[in-house]
């Protein structure tokens, strides 16, 4: 029986012209998107802000639209959204604010996990433990609140100089101690805010909470149950999501194929995954299948 390719073997396969193609950046598709997202934004705040009828029911997806600013940082991390450099790291800088993520430790975070993903001892994403293994622990995850947390305590301990992960650059530590501490400073002119105006609790506070369950339900499906080995088409997982779903998170629903050739910027995932979809080994039809399915795989407790 013949060993499927992995994802090494299967870029290698593709003529040079067509990963040129595939890698090819374009401010102009960032920047429409980025627009689209932030006029989504923008759209849904507007009725909170005025509080016009029914303005409550607006909390929700306005936080959904926030949170999933993620994808955004996500892929300013590996510079493939624009294809000015300055214009990566502005949007990266600019949505640390909103999702208290700080984006100088967020890029070394990340690039790490890509070198070492689902690796049980050196992924980072997985330093605090294990994704959830029972029902509690998954129940506890969606709500949200260990994020919010630990980016907390960690944009504390940044800005403290506390930054001793073994992936963090002794070159960009400095950086990212002055980064914490501009963080620290918004975030305090926003609390002295709250004492003249409640907006910053109905326009960012609120809808964040309520929309950081959809993210964690998100970002769980991207590796959660798939399995600890070298090739990125078994341990990541693309899901089949809608349109809307795959504008909201720049494409990164094409997980797999994300992980498996990170320079391709995410207008062109649909077309690297139209070369990989024979190949790709883990997937899920959907994010409420997925939910579903891993939910019902696990026990009630720990055994």
């Amino acid at each position: 029986m013949t060993e499927a390719p992995d994802h090494r073997a299967v870029l290698a396969a593709l003529p040079p012209e067509r990963r040129a193609s595939l890698t090819e950046r374009s401010d102009r598709a960032g920047l429409i998107h980025l627009a689209g997202h932030l006029g989504a934004i923008v759209l849904l705040g507007l009725p909170v802000a005025l509080q016009l009828p029914f303005w409550p029911l607006f909390l929700m997806p306005l936080g959904i639209a926030q949170v999933f600013l993620f994808t955004l940082s996500h892929e300013c991390t590996h510079r493939t959204p624009f294809r000015t450099g300055w214009i990566n790291d502005a949007a990266g800088h600019a949505v640390s604010l909103p999702l208290v993520l700080p984006f100088a430790w967020f890029r070394a975070f990340h690039l790490a996990h890509h070198r070492f993903t689902n690796d049980p001892d050196r992924d980072p994403e997985l330093e605090g433990g294990p994704r959830p293994g029972t029902a509690g622990a998954l129940a506890w995850h969606l709500t949200g609140l260990p994020y919010w947390w630990g980016m907390a305590k960690l944009v504390w301990a940044n800005a403290r100089g506390r930054l001793d992960a073994p992936y963090l650059p002794e070159g960009r530590k400095p950086a990212m101690i002055r980064e914490a501490r501009v963080l620290l400073g918004l975030y305090g002119l926003i609390g002295l805010s709250l004492l003249l105006s409640p907006l910053a609790l109905w326009l960012w506070i609120v809808p964040a909470l309520l929309g950081q369950p959809f993210l964690r339900v998100y970002l769980l499906a991207e590796h959660g149950r798939c399995p600890p080995v070298a090739d990125m088409l078994e341990n990541s997982r693309t899901t089949f999501a809608s349109r809307l779903t795959r504008a909201l998170a720049w494409n990164m629903p094409f997980h797999a194929e994300h992980h498996s050739y990170p320079d391709v910027p995410f207008p062109r995932l649909p077309d690297l995954h139209r070369d990989l979809a024979p190949h790709l080994r883990t997937t899920a039809p959907g994010y409420p299948a997925f939910a579903r399915d891993y939910a019902a795989s696990l026990p009630h407790r720990a055994p």
